[in-house]
């Protein structure tokens, strides 16, 4: 796969990423390099590999998944401006 200046430029312009008429082969080759990098990655054999989540061996640490009510909703809102009834009261942004 190879990327044109047309190309450089999308991508550019979807990066939002402001790029000069001289900058654009110099773009051009590091986008190319990275893509022929990326198709020597597709090359290798990884049939039989497991994903893994760290190069060294070991297991997630997991916590309990609980259901918890809180239970102390006057201490939640107590330092905010405006409360009605345990809940947050904010200005109206949207009209």
């Amino acid at each position: 796969m190879s990327v044109d200046e047309k190309t450089v430029r999308r991508i550019a312009h979807l990066a939002r990423i402001a790029v000069t008429d001289a900058e654009v082969p110099h773009l051009q080759g590091e986008l190319n390099a990275i893509l022929s990098f990326v198709e020597q990655l597709n090359e290798v054999n990884v049939e039989g590999v497991e994903p893994m989540t760290s190069v060294t061996p070991m297991v997630m640490k997991k916590r309990q998944d609980g259901v918890t009510d809180g239970g102390i909703p006057q201490k939640i809102v107590q330092n905010a401006p405006a409360t009605e009834d345990n809940f947050f009261l904010v200005p109206k942004v949207v009209e």
